[in-house]
């Protein structure tokens, strides 16, 4: 490669994202299956022997796991830049902390909102995350996100040796849909992503060429109000009033969440919401009186993430119960999931 075919990293990179649905039965052959992560996803620049990590809002996260900026550590992505004589990468992945050996989202809640570099690296020790790597859209100058998802995850294979810190996840033939799911059902995983064998990168789209199954319901919602807690919850919120963006652009009332807080969460969540306070509600249709006469109503800026039985008739979750704060995501994007 000449000086002139040179390509420098791009100051930002939107990630792709995939759409809910699953592949067609009769065309499993030009599929490729993965395991979908529950974590932070993030893309990793590496050039000069440093990284920077930068979420799917387009934050940098990097000072926030300092140990997978870490040139010498197991998990160090740096150090990937040297190796073999490389100059320069960009990943696509997802940032996991692992508990009994399995993805943990709630293990990782601590380590996600941390900008003191003196607590990232004393949580670094007590809750240490990995790096999976499932696309390279960058090596040495050469861009690759027009090629074919089949050939950059030949090219991943060649760069990731995996370590304690840092995987490449296998793929799956896109036939083996079934087993493959049975198999993330059964290690407790989110769900599957399918991936068309021929689909090109496309930064910031949420492409029908990247489906996701999950295995249960979840559901990323915008806070818009909280309903004040009682008894043990006295001084702290009591269930929050959540909503997703319509297609044109409006916040429709989705329900509340009122289970799957620990004390320590709920204290978290009443110092977030209370500087976010405004007089009237956010929503732009009708929330139950129940739920409205006593409500908090907060500016839509937090996004959490929840788990539920099914939605009714009335457009409303049943049965939510909250699972992470989710400030990787932005709340504009939060839509309701088919």
């Amino acid at each position: 490669m000449t000086h002139a075919d040179w390509f420098p990293l791009p100051a930002s990179l939107a990630p792709m994202l995939a759409a809910p649905g699953s592949p067609p039965r009769g065309r499993l052959a030009e599929w490729a299956i993965e395991m979908k992560w529950d974590g932070v996803r993030a893309l990793a620049f590496v050039s000069d022997g440093r990284l920077r990590l930068v979420s799917r809002t387009g934050k940098d996260i990097t000072a926030t796991y300092p140990e997978l900026g870490s040139p010498a550590g197991p998990g160090g992505l740096a150090g990937l830049v040297g190796a073999a004589g490389r100059e320069q990468l960009l990943l696509d992945g997802e940032i996991v902390a692992f508990a009994d050996g399995r993805p943990d989202f709630e293990a990782l809640q601590p380590r996600m909102h941390v900008s003191s570099p003196e607590a990232a690296m004393r949580l670094a020790q007590l809750i240490p995350v990995a790096y999976l790597a499932f696309d390279v859209l960058q090596l040495d100058g050469r861009p690759l996100i027009a090629l074919p998802y089949s050939e950059r995850r030949k090219i991943l294979t060649t760069i990731i040796p995996n370590g304690p810190g840092r995987l490449s996840p296998p793929h799956f033939p896109g036939p083996d849909l079934d087993a493959v799911r049975a198999a993330s059902v059964a290690n407790g995983l989110e769900g599957v992503v399918a991936k068309r064998l021929d689909s090109p990168y496309e930064p910031g789209v949420r492409s029908g060429s990247w489906l996701k199954l999950k295995n249960v319901l979840r559901q990323e919602v915008v806070v818009a109000g909280w309903k004040p807690g009682k008894g043990n919850r006295t001084g702290l919120i009591g269930s929050l009033l959540v909503g997703v963006y319509s297609d044109g652009g409006q916040l429709l009332y989705a329900g509340h969440v009122g289970t799957g807080f620990s004390d320590e969460t709920l204290r978290m969540l009443t110092r977030l919401v209370a500087p976010l306070r405004r007089p009237d509600s956010p929503f732009d249709g009708p929330v139950p009186a129940e739920y409205s006469r006593p409500a908090v109503w907060v500016e839509p800026r937090l996004v959490v993430e929840v788990t539920f039985d099914r939605w009714t008739r009335a457009g409303r979750m049943r049965a939510p119960a909250y699972q992470g704060l989710r400030d990787d995501k932005d709340p504009v994007d939060v839509v309701r999931e088919t």
